[in-house]
C-alpha cells in the first residue's frame, strides 16, 4: 500500500523527531549522571528528553488534521483509542494497586511506552478488522 502524503510528511517528522529524543535523551543521562549540571538547569536537562516524546503526540495530532483521506483517518482515530484505552486502562489498574502496596512504584515515564506498545497492538486490531471485511 502506498502512503498518502500526509503519511509520508508524519513518518518523515517522526524519523527526526526520534533522532532529537535519541539525541536529548543521552545528553541529559550523560550530564545529570555524572552530576555536570545541578540546580534550575539540571530541571531543564531532565525535562528535554519528556518534551520530545510530547512532540509524538503533537505529530500524531497534526497528521489527523492533515491527512485528507477519511477512511485512513478513521483507522488512525481507530488505533489511537486502542492505545489510549490500554495505557489509560494499565495506569489505572497499576495505580491502585500501587495505592494498596501490592506492587512497587514505576516510574512515570513507563505509561507513554505502554501507550506506544499500544499503537501497535491497536495497527494489529486494524489489520484484524480489515481481514474479515475483506
Amino acid at each position: 500500500m502506498r502512503f498518502s502524503p500526509a503519511q509520508r510528511r508524519y513518518n518523515r517528522r517522526v524519523l527526526v523527531l526520534s533522532v532529537v529524543y535519541a539525541a536529548l535523551l543521552f545528553l541529559a543521562v550523560y550530564l545529570l549522571s555524572r552530576h555536570l549540571v545541578a540546580g534550575p538547569a539540571a530541571y531543564v536537562v531532565g525535562i528535554l528528553p519528556a518534551l520530545a516524546v510530547s512532540g509524538f503526540f503533537l505529530l500524531m495530532g497534526r497528521y489527523l488534521v492533515e491527512e485528507t483521506d477519511e477512511y485512513l483517518r478513521m483507522l488512525q482515530i481507530r488505533q489511537l483509542l486502542v492505545a489510549t484505552g490500554i495505557a489509560l486502562t494499565a495506569a489505572t489498574i497499576w495505580g491502585f494497586l500501587e495505592g494498596f502496596d501490592l506492587v512497587r512504584h514505576v516510574v512515570g515515564y513507563v505509561w507513554p511506552i505502554v501507550y506506544f506498545a499500544g499503537l501497535g497492538f491497536g495497527a494489529f486490531v486494524n489489520y484484524v478488522i480489515e481481514r474479515r471485511a475483506a
